[in-house]
């Protein structure tokens, strides 16, 4: 359905806006509800509710057909709107945008709230909604709609922790109604919605076409939050206080109790058969064995061949690891020692393990954040046999602490559930327990950031990984969500990706269980869109100095080769630079407004130009110290992924890996996989439910845990069924801190294992079953 169709439908069937009577002081009141009633009677401004017959031509869809209809998903009044929303595409759904901005300012705290009805009885629908405000800004959020359900919807606009940062990605739900609470997808945003621009409504890379039904698109003023809102949320197992959820832990007794009756059954069930050594498919052909992991396509499908020669799959879990179980407590020390930093240390805040504190360092402890502190119930003093549990962190990526004390407790957890005869033996419980538990569950490997502990246990397939950080030069892309891109011409950078590269090595020693090396994760490449989205890169480097800028003295360099004098690159850019030495100082390039046609053909070879010299360093520091591993490249995302990047990649990377989160594999994204043809790999996705008892599903969220079960076995069929992937890593083992990870406040519900260290039994089951059938649906029958 193009957007012309959709529009001319909706001019013609005529829908309105601003349908609600007007109450006493000039604000509007809602007086027959929706489906929720603790949202009935409050002041509201009606923003769409499909009853009147004018058309105002408001509200546009892309890809999608809208119908008003009087039947089911109707919550007020005779009329709601029908979605039939087209699946495969970023977006599928409508917009909103008033030819006078939406006027909120006469209430202080206020939500988007709307009803929403999912017409399919099997599937869950995730839908998105994003808020533009029209002093500038956006913010999204996300929830689900279970299969056949109509379910109220709250966005909450302004409010006293609306955008206030509380070291959580998002908060509990702030009051007791049926009503589901968007959650952040992404960060939140300091916004003034008092006057709201358009209101998107949508949902996206869906593998299949959805019907939805939307009513009473309405602000309501929102009631206010009790003032304990976030005092004592978290209890001292690390789980949500004041909610009551199926698999909450009550005692030390529970936790011991449950880890025997498991490991019992992991004794009696034993590895999943049919599997050689290095979790092949020993029931498949054998091929050619090296002795190491390596890539080669069979019966036209991409496969990885194990040590030994057969047919290998990387199904596993990913960051199996204690870096990023801890949380900050709100304590800090005024003991500098804690903050010290290496020059040359190759691993990053976010990678680092457990920091112990001496007593020297908690005698000068002090309550830095006294609001973070109060979230927790109970945390042991520095004496407690669990104080060993405390780390520190010198720095968060993302959030409102610059540095602080933290605490994990799901390491704690394992100190209760499996007791701590001798020191660190809880930890050496779970090295054995967590390999015991992916060989019988039918894993094939770790994914990405596995613990190094883990490298010489010879019983799972790994990946090593790295990151390349320093003191070299950077150049922005625009979309610099975890940094700024490093400027890959900067001779420093080289030595700092060879140091990478050669720990990296020093910790892997030519393992043969070493599949293969990440290096990096998520880089800001750009992404297919406006030259300032497509090519950021290039336009940021341009803007630099070339005496002070290696990148830009490189880009200087290839257009002087190129265009040969500089009248012919003024023609190509309709520009007017006297000389090469203008083009060389410092301009304004990203917010040009005109860009032609040669201008980006030369962005894009600049483009290329630096992903080439990203990729040929680091492939070049692997052939020297890593010659008999796979290089994995650095995980793309949706958000920063080009053709250019993609075309240099394929000639160093040996195996590509995408971060794909979406319910599954769609078809008409990866297209360009048959124009590379090169073995893929999904470094990372999740799918995660409130259900759990965490205040944040996730950013694929699913009804509840069967629902997540059986979305998990869905995604999983999609990669195993591409002739092009061979293999796909969900993130992560276990869930995140209900008080949010230290390194960016994320508190998700994306573990196969709670924090108290018990497995969910659902995403064990469904493994078990895709684990089962993994190698003869891949690569046919048995021999």
């Amino acid at each position: 359905m193009n957007k012309e169709r959709a529009g001319l439908l909706l001019g013609l069937l005529g829908m309105g806006i601003w349908g609600c009577t007007t109450s006493s002081g000039g604000l509007q009141t809602d007086q027959s509800g929706g489906s929720d009633p603790f949202w009935t009677g409050r002041n509201e401004i009606m923003v769409m509710d499909f009853e009147a017959e004018d058309s105002t031509g408001m509200l546009s869809a892309q890809d999608a057909i809208i119908l008003p209809i009087a039947d089911a998903g109707v919550t007020q009044g005779q009329r709601a709107l029908r979605m039939d929303l087209k699946g495969d595409v970023t977006h599928a759904g409508i917009t909103i945008r008033p030819e006078d901005p939406i006027d909120a300012s006469q209430f202080e705290h206020f939500s988007l709230v709307f009803d929403a009805t999912n017409l399919s009885n099997e599937k869950s629908a995730q839908i998105y909604t994003i808020v533009e405000s029209a002093h500038g800004g956006t913010v999204r959020r996300s929830q689900v709609i279970p299969a056949g359900a109509t379910e109220t919807y709250v966005f909450e606009l302004e409010g006293p922790y609306a955008s206030h940062e509380t070291g959580l990605r998002d908060d509990p739900k702030p009051w007791d109604m049926q009503a589901k609470q968007m959650k952040i997808h992404g960060l939140k945003q300091q916004v003034d919605f008092s006057l709201i621009k358009s209101i998107q409504i949508y949902m996206s890379y869906t593998i299949e076409d959805r019907t939805l039904v939307l009513d009473n698109i309405r602000v309501v003023e929102s009631p206010k939050i009790d003032e304990d809102y976030l005092v004592g949320i978290v209890d001292k197992y690390g789980q949500a206080a004041k909610n009551e959820f199926e698999g909450k832990i009550t005692s030390d007794e529970q936790l011991r109790q449950l880890a025997e009756e498991e490991l019992a059954q992991l004794a009696a069930e034993g590895t999943m058969a049919g599997r050689s050594q290095f979790g092949g498919w020993s029931d498949g052909p054998k091929l050619e064995a090296t002795g190491y992991f390596r890539a080669e396509k069979v019966n036209g499908k991409w496969a990885l061949v194990d040590p030994e020669g057969y047919l290998f799959f990387s199904h596993g879990l990913a960051n199996v690891r204690m870096a990023n179980t801890t949380s900050f407590t709100g304590v800090d020390f005024r003991n500098e020692s804690v903050r010290y930093r290496d020059p040359e240390d190759v691993t990053p805040e976010d990678s680092r393990g457990m920091v112990a504190l001496g007593p020297e360092v908690t005698r000068t402890a002090y309550v830095a954040y006294p609001d973070r502190r109060k979230m927790f119930t109970e945390l042991p003093s520095y004496d407690d046999p669990l104080a060993n549990n405390y780390s520190y962190r010198r720095e968060q990526h993302i959030g409102p602490f610059d540095h602080g004390e933290t605490f994990s407790h799901y390491q704690a957890n394992l100190e209760r559930r499996y007791g701590e005869p001798t020191p660190g033996a809880h930890l050496e419980k779970w090295l054995d327990i967590t390999q015991d538990r992916f060989l019988n569950w039918g894993f094939t490997s770790f994914g990405n950031w596995a613990a190094a502990e883990f490298y010489d246990q010879n019983r799972m397939p790994y990946f090593a990984n790295g990151w390349i950080i320093g003191d070299f030069q950077t150049v922005k892309s625009g979309m610099d969500y975890w940094g700024p891109m490093p400027d890959v011409f900067d001779p420093e950078f080289e030595r700092r990706a060879e140091l990478t590269v050669s720990v990296v090595a020093d910790e892997v020693k030519d393992n043969p269980w070493c599949v293969g090396v990440f290096i990096d994760n998520e880089k800001s490449w750009g992404a297919p869109g406006p030259p300032k989205r497509h090519f950021g890169i290039a336009l940021h480097a341009l803007e630099k100095e070339a005496s002070e800028s290696f990148i830009k003295a490189k880009f200087v360099k290839i257009l002087k080769a190129k265009h040969g004098d500089i009248q012919t690159l003024n023609q190509a850019w309709q520009t007017d630079f006297s000389n090469w030495k203008a083009l060389e100082i410092a301009g304004e390039y990203v917010n040009r407004k005109e860009f032609s046609q040669a201008m980006k053909d030369d962005l894009s070879q600049l483009t290329e130009a630096y992903a080439s010299r990203y990729f040929e360093v680091v492939h070049a520091a692997m052939e020297e110290y890593l010659p008999n591993h796979l290089y994995m490249g650095c995980r793309f995302t949706t958000w920063g992924m080009t053709p250019e990047i993609r075309t240099a990649a394929k000639k160093y990377v040996d195996v590509f890996s995408y971060n794909f989160y979406h319910e599954a594999l769609t078809e008409g994204y990866w297209e360009f996989l048959e124009d590379i043809d090169r073995p893929s790999i999904i470094g990372e996705f999740h799918i995660g439910t409130l259900e759990s008892g965490l205040f944040h599903p996730g950013l694929i969220i699913a009804t509840d845990h069967e629902d997540r079960a059986r979305m998990y076995k869905a995604y999983i069929r999609s990669v195993v069924d591409n002739p092009y992937f061979v293999g796909a890593h969900w993130f992560q083992y276990l869930d995140s801190p209900t008080s949010g990870r230290a390194h960016d406040g994320e508190n998700y519900n994306v573990g196969f294992v709670r924090i108290t260290d018990v497995p969910y039994a659902s995403m064990v089951e469904a493994a078990k079953e895709l684990n089962q059938e993994l190698y003869p649906r891949r690569y046919g029958e048995s021999k």
